[in-house]
């Protein structure tokens, strides 16, 4: 299972990478893994503001349907939309293309409530 040292972790299995003030998240290698074959990803517009621990979205597998957390809170900026054309990314490369949103963080003090990859690990 991959963890890369650069990211925040939650334990909903979502991952944040951090860049100014600006967010990008997704699910860990573990939580595909779990999941199974992706076959629809379902995630809430550009503009929507939650707070953290909200519900961002939905991934469907072929054996089920979980739901996505925000791991602080914060602005949708971005929504990977290639991945309604390719959910399957999500199983390929969770850290890279199968990203799922940006964010505009709103309190960075919410990071301090994430697990390093030492922790994460620690838990799956």
């Amino acid at each position: 299972m991959d963890t890369p040292g650069d990211l925040y972790y939650t334990e909903d299995h979502e991952w944040l990478r951090l860049d100014n003030g600006a967010a990008t998240v997704g699910i860990t290698d573990f939580a595909q893994n779990e999941l199974g074959d992706i076959v629809f990803v379902e995630i809430e517009p550009e503009g929507t503001e939650l707070g953290q621990g909200d519900i961002f979205g939905t991934v469907e597998a072929v054996k089920t349907v979980s739901e996505l957390y925000m791991p602080v809170g914060g602005t949708i900026t971005a929504v990977n939309t290639d991945l309604e054309m390719a959910p399957e990314t999500v199983n390929d490369d969770p850290y890279g293309e199968g990203w799922m949103i940006e964010i505009e963080v709103q309190d960075e003090s919410e990071i301090d409530d994430l697990m390093d990859a030492g922790a994460y690990a620690e838990i799956t």
